[in-house]
């Protein structure tokens, strides 16, 4: 549970090495948290009407105003309160996660701006195509081991007295 909350407590740490286990320890927390969220929001669906409405309606919902408030007026109150609570959530993790991806990479000895390079280049049009596989790099490069011994970004987190037997 300490690795899972870990980058919680490092807000916006973007310097230093981070293990592996506090990476994915923090990916499934983030992964649990949303699916409880997502539960919620899902609860507060209107599935049966929207079934039902699917079948008896021949005009397309988004052409008849009334309709549209009347669509609005189904979701019960578990939707909006998941909805909230789902991006109130993401708003809140959005630089933890982005502190510990940063360094994540530090640990491979990697400059950080690979991700906030991707990052910033996902937002131009026809340029974010270009920043699919810098993503799937880095996701790669999550899964490898750090630079044993200390690097340029800092002590090696998995032996941080730098004890060395052998000297």
């Amino acid at each position: 549970m300490e690795f899972m909350l870990m980058p919680l407590r490092r807000y916006a740490d973007f310097s230093g090495r981070s293990r592996r286990m506090e990476f994915w320890m923090f990916q499934l927390f983030l992964m649990l948290t949303n699916l409880v969220f997502i539960m919620i929001f899902m609860a507060g669906f209107p599935w049966d009407e929207m079934s039902a409405m699917q079948t008896t309606v021949d005009v397309p919902v988004a052409q008849d105003p009334q309709s549209a408030e009347e669509v609005l007026a189904m979701f019960g109150p578990l939707f909006w309160v998941g909805l909230a609570l789902v991006m109130l959530w993401g708003l809140f993790v959005f630089i933890p996660s982005m502190a510990v991806t940063v360094r994540r990479l530090h640990d491979r000895d990697m400059s950080g701006w690979w991700y906030g390079g991707a990052l910033i280049a996902s937002f131009v049009p026809l340029v974010n195509v270009l920043a699919l596989p810098v993503f799937l790099f880095v996701f790669v490069m999550m899964f490898l081991p750090g630079t044993p011994g200390p690097n340029r970004y800092g002590p090696d987190p998995k032996d941080p007295a730098q004890a060395n037997v052998f000297s």
